[in-house]
């Protein structure tokens, strides 16, 4: 029984009707969405023309579709690409924060935690800027000052990068530290005293332990990078990723059905990311033996 419904028949109706209506406000532009994906028709509106593949697969105008769309498949890469190296990065600076945070004591801990959590809680455009005006100056400093040529520290795929890591990495420490608080340091004790290396303790014993945390954060750092925009917004220079690309398309052309489709494909690629995540952090547990 849910102890936090009302018990009252008139109140338990009225709660399960605001939980449905809940759900339909949150499900219902996903729908409508994907729906009109579908839609053999110029314009992403009703009425329905039929059911069609062409905006996702048809390579002629004036219905090109999604995967012949040169534009649209080149940012995705440039998504994929910046989604890998942001969410690999993540989990090896995430990994070593938690160790930090959760197995050694030294002063000023509590102020480098506070910082390394502030940069999730700046608004993503504050923080697009900062990044932006930082390595601007650096960038002018030494081509002023030496003559180098410090175009990567201008807007483009690694400010990008960078500025994605300075708050993505606050995510997956997060969830590294919450399941390294449940380790139990015993074991490593046990096992060096058997005569363990310490990284093969650390390969054998502890990694191993961390691993459903270790896979989550990575789907979800990736999908952090990947679905990104203000702060991406910022520090993009001409090799877009597909967020930015969708908001310039809509801001020329407004919405059209090969955005839908681009959006379905989004939702069922996300979702199915979501759900590995929910599954590798999912604990096992031990078989109960039959009774003799």
């Amino acid at each position: 029984m849910n102890v936090a419904a009302p018990q009252q028949p008139a109140l338990l109706w009225a709660y399960r009707a605001y939980v449905a209506a809940f759900f339909v406000y949150l499900a219902a532009p996903l729908a409508a969405t994907s729906l009109f994906a579908f839609n053999d028709s110029l314009f992403p509106a009703l009425p329905w023309q039929g059911f069609t593949l062409d905006w996702f697969f048809n390579d002629t105008e004036p219905k090109l579709g999604m995967f012949h769309d040169r534009r649209i498949m080149q940012s995705l890469w440039n998504s994929l690409y910046i989604g890998v190296i942001v969410s690999c990065l993540s989990v090896a600076a995430g990994t070593s924060n938690a160790f930090l945070f959760e197995q050694r004591d030294f002063p000023g801990k509590g102020a480098l935690y506070i910082l390394m959590v502030v940069p999730l809680v700046i608004p993503g455009v504050i923080l697009g800027i900062s990044i932006l005006v930082f390595a601007s100056t650096i960038a002018n400093g030494l081509e002023d000052s030496l003559g180098l040529d410090m175009t990567p520290l201008r807007p483009g795929l690694l400010l990008v990068i960078l500025g994605q890591f300075s708050f993505v990495t606050t995510i997956t420490t997060l969830v590294i530290a919450a399941r390294l608080k449940k380790f139990d340091p015993t074991l490593e004790e046990a096992a060096l005293n058997l005569g363990a290396t310490r990284l093969r303790v650390l390969v054998t014993v502890t990694l191993p332990f961390l691993k459903p945390a270790l896979i989550g954060s990575l789907l979800v750092s990736f999908l952090v990078s990947f679905e990104n925009f203000n702060t991406t917004l910022m520090l993009v220079g001409s090799d877009a990723p597909l967020t930015i690309t969708m908001y310039d398309r809509i801001a020329k052309s407004g919405a059209t059905p090969v955005l839908n489709a681009v959006s379905f494909f989004l939702i069922v690629a996300s979702g199915s990311l979501a759900l590995i995540s929910v599954v590798a952090q999912r604990e096992k547990r031990p078989a109960v033996p039959a009774e003799p």
